[in-house]
């Protein structure tokens, strides 16, 4: 991890605070030029090229924005990223914002892997016992791996809560193995 990507993180989210800007918009605000990001190589070519002035790459970034209607907190902190040759890093920087964010509102992050795609209600359902788990909200991502065979893996923080079947086969061929 680079140092400055929590920095960087940590300014953005003091600057958030400030602007008593909901998290949610800002956070979709943020995906969204990702989005662009990602999809585009010639984009992520030009804003990575130390050789590009860094006014011409703003320039771009508020060409973009007339399309993605940025807040002027989120299009500010991307000019910052831009200007100070930071873009490579911008994934880790979102990731630390992300996690920042979640100190500061109490939100424990939460991954949740399943043998098989959960419907909304499973999800709901699931959501409410984690919370209780973890004691508050949680932000949970969640993801599938066939090879649970079924059940699900809760992870919160460092601390991982089985309750798949190729979970418990593992633990019963620990015991049989024991005897």
């Amino acid at each position: 991890m680079a140092a400055f990507a929590a920095r960087y993180a940590r300014a953005f989210a003091d600057v958030v605070a400030e602007a008593h800007l909901p998290l949610e918009q800002v956070q979709q605000q943020l995906d969204d030029f990702m989005a662009t990001w990602n999809g585009a190589a010639d984009l992520r070519e030009v804003f990575l090229d130390p050789s590009f002035p860094a006014e011409e790459k703003v320039a771009i970034l508020d060409r973009m924005n007339q399309k993605l209607g940025l807040a002027p907190v989120v299009r500010n902190f991307l000019a910052v990223v831009l200007q100070h040759e930071r873009m490579h890093a911008m994934e880790e920087i979102l990731k630390e914002f992300r996690e920042e964010m979640n100190r500061r509102l109490g939100i424990t992050a939460v991954s949740i892997t399943s043998a098989r795609a959960l419907n909304e209600a499973e999800r709901k359902s699931l959501l409410e016992q984690v919370g209780t788990l973890a004691e508050g909200r949680v932000d949970a991502s969640f993801h599938e791996d066939a090879s649970l065979l079924g059940g699900v893996v809760v992870q919160i923080g460092s601390k991982v809560y089985d309750g798949s079947v190729r979970g418990r086969f593992a633990r019963l061929e620990e015991q049989l193995a024991v005897r």
